[in-house]
């Protein structure tokens, strides 16, 4: 077995690109759910707006990068805002019935042949990332690193603007929530009508909890695009939002490095299972197994692995029992 090849592999995932996006998904997720109690089970909707957002300004509309991300964020907080006014003053289970719907109705959308001059169908949008490689200030044709983990410049620009990001939203985050406003949506978080007996607006606090998680969501959106060079309606579906609910509860929710952590881990923990899984089986240690097989069966190893943190430490790695008792009322 090429154990060289298994923790290269492992080390770059810890810091890849899917680490990345996943986790500024799951730290918007985390302001919502971990620190708010919103069930917002439509994640994937926000980056999907925002990377069609970018996609489209660009490519069809012919406007500069930087529109597109202005055209982006504005998309993800008018998401919000459609999801949030007609069921923020429900209980928390509406609202993700709402998300989860809308998700999908979003990549319908963008998958549609009728919308296929603007969205490109399934096979979705390209073209649009040259803007923000013009701004790579690593030379073309090096490779970055130590040893035999190493990067191309233009991953290398990813990862160093998605972690430039991912540290700034958490830095954003610890400051909010040790701000009063922070204290306010945790106790909605533990009993809203206590609240809003002591004359707080909590459609208020929801809503702007909802954007700013939104928006952070976005940002992983983007990462992708821009990593990948193209959106495609199936790579934003719910899924990508379950995997996100994974991070934020494998790290610990209502914890600010939790999903940062969580994400890190997560793909650790799959990449690392998939590269022995394959290596045992090309050497014939597994004959019951083929190569084919390798990608389900890491899901099922990691899947039961989370079921027994669930079991055993259902509040994450560095989270709280105390966080995740949701007011659903």
């Amino acid at each position: 077995m090429d154990w060289l090849t298994i923790f290269t592999t492992t080390v770059k995932a810890a810091i890849g690109v899917e680490t990345v996006l996943y986790g500024l998904a799951a730290i918007g997720i985390n302001v919502q759910f971990g620190y708010t109690g919103l069930l917002n089970f439509g994640q994937a909707a926000f980056m999907g707006v925002a990377g069609y957002g970018l996609a489209v300004t660009v490519t069809v509309i012919g406007l500069p990068f930087w529109v597109g991300i202005l055209v982006g964020l504005a998309a993800a907080v008018l998401l919000a805002l459609i999801l949030g006014i007609p069921t923020l003053r429900l209980r928390a289970d509406y609202l993700a019935i709402v998300t989860i719907a809308a998700a999908e109705i979003v990549r319908l959308i963008f998958r549609s042949v009728a919308f296929k001059s603007v969205f490109g169908g399934s096979d979705g949008q390209r073209g649009f990332s040259d803007g923000f490689y013009a701004l790579n200030p690593f030379p073309e044709g090096d490779n970055y690193g130590i040893g035999t983990i190493t990067f191309n410049n233009r991953v290398l620009w990813v990862l160093v603007v998605g972690w430039i990001l991912v540290g700034l939203t958490s830095f954003l985050v610890y400051l909010l929530m040790k701000s009063p406003w922070g204290r306010v949506l945790k106790a909605i978080r533990e009993d809203e009508d206590a609240v809003r007996s002591l004359g707080k607006n909590v459609f208020s606090y929801k809503m702007q909890s909802l954007i700013l998680g939104g928006v952070i969501g976005c940002f992983g959106g983007f990462i992708y695009g821009l990593a990948f060079a193209s959106v495609q309606p199936d790579i934003f579906g719910t899924e990508t939002t379950f995997f996100a609910y994974t991070i934020v509860i494998l790290g610990g929710a209502a914890r600010v490095l939790g999903p940062i952590v969580g994400s890190m881990i997560f793909w650790v923990l799959l990449v690392l299972v998939n590269g022995v899984l394959s290596e045992a089986v090309q050497a014939g240690y597994i004959p019951f197994m083929t190569s084919i097989q390798v990608g389900p069966v890491r899901y099922m190893l990691v899947g039961l692995g989370l079921i027994l943190l669930l079991i055993f430490r259902p509040q994450g790695i560095f989270g709280d029992k105390r966080e995740i008792a949701l007011d659903a009322r």
